[in-house]
């Protein structure tokens, strides 16, 4: 037994000796460890053998065992080593040649329009301030001088969930309403409330089921629509340049009186007439006018001592319009091309 044991240990030390590659390394080691290898066999051969010889060549073949694996395991890092070294040698890297350019994530342009209107208002001493999206009738309507049964209401085409009291909101107004509750009739209030608004609609280049509007709304002593437009014109040279001009023109909602239509002055014909302008040179940005009195009443604030004004704007649009962005549905798809088409324009933008 102690000679087929010795045997095999020369047999095996005369075979990893002329080995060369870590093919022929890894054949040996399942020829002679592996389940049907010889070291297993002398295993199985012990069963014949007494007590006493088992813990005699039971240790030696255990020793053998452990010494081919070592060996095997030096022999492997040592050929892999020699490997290495032979494909550095072979194979040159030019150092001089451009890296590979490795695309990064960045924000969705919807998301890098809000936080640059954000940065304006917060400049201005306003508060960022977010709501419910699934929102009461009570908060989305009624205290917004629309009572049930208003003509109104059907023009928002609203998804409502439980009967006609819990609904989806389908303007970030509420969360004006829900200020102003929070202020008790004797806080001013300056703030804007970006955020997701759903509207019955059939989703096309220019309309969605689902938008960002951005509501703002100042609430203070004496304040006039000079205040509105003064505040428009700070954030309209922000975002199209400091030519830009603003105009309001008298329109109707039914929680600001007055009201107007907020245009700007084309940036992109300089009023000379083109298609983003329709050939006007002016294009149309925002719904703005003074709160309504009955509005004020119903949320606290006593109409006789107190005034405000309220805006709002459709991010998507606002975008749209900077990026010159043809179809709205790019902002909610995945597609890495209009990605990377964004991120070219921003960069164009910036310099």
């Amino acid at each position: 037994m102690k000679e087929k044991i010795e045997k095999l240990r020369e047999e095996m030390n005369q075979k990893l000796e002329n080995v060369e590659t870590l093919q022929e390394l890894n054949d040996i080691k399942i020829m002679y460890l592996g389940k049907k290898g010889p070291i297993v066999e002398l295993m199985n051969y012990m069963k014949e053998l007494s007590v006493d010889e088992k813990k005699v060549f039971g240790k030696l073949i255990n020793d053998l065992k452990t010494e081919m694996k070592n060996r095997i395991e030096s022999l492997c890092i040592q050929l892999e080593m020699e490997t290495l070294n032979q494909k550095l040698e072979q194979e040159q890297v030019d150092i001089t040649l451009p890296a590979t350019k490795i695309r990064i994530g960045s924000p969705n342009i919807l998301e890098k329009l809000i936080e640059e209107v954000e940065e304006v208002f917060l400049s201005m001493g306003y508060d960022v301030v977010d709501g419910p999206e699934i929102e009461e009738d009570k908060y989305n309507f009624e205290m917004l001088n629309i009572p049930k049964g208003h003509p109104a209401r059907d023009a928002q085409d609203t998804f409502y969930i439980e009967g006609e009291e819990i609904l989806l909101r389908s303007q970030t107004s509420p969360v004006q309403v829900r200020t102003m509750l929070k202020g008790g009739g004797k806080t001013p209030i300056r703030m804007i409330c970006p955020g997701k608004t759903y509207r019955r609609d059939d989703d096309d280049a220019t309309h969605s089921h689902q938008f960002m509007q951005i509501e703002g709304l100042v609430v203070d002593h004496d304040i006039s629509l000079s205040d509105l437009k003064g505040t428009i014109d700070v954030i309209v040279k922000k975002l199209f340049g400091s030519s830009i001009e603003t105009r309001f023109r008298p329109s109707y909602y039914q929680f600001t009186e007055p009201s107007v239509e907020v245009d700007i002055s084309c940036f992109n014909c300089k009023q000379d007439g083109c298609n983003i302008c329709k050939h006007t040179g002016w294009i149309t940005i925002a719904g703005a006018g003074i709160v309504h009195p009955n509005v004020l009443k119903m949320s606290g604030y006593d109409p006789k001592q107190w005034s405000g004004f309220a805006f709002g704007f459709g991010a998507e649009r606002m975008a749209m319009l900077k990026y010159d962005i043809k179809d709205l549905r790019v902002f909610y798809n995945t597609d890495l091309r209009e990605s990377n088409t964004f991120d070219r324009r921003e960069d164009f933008l910036n310099d």
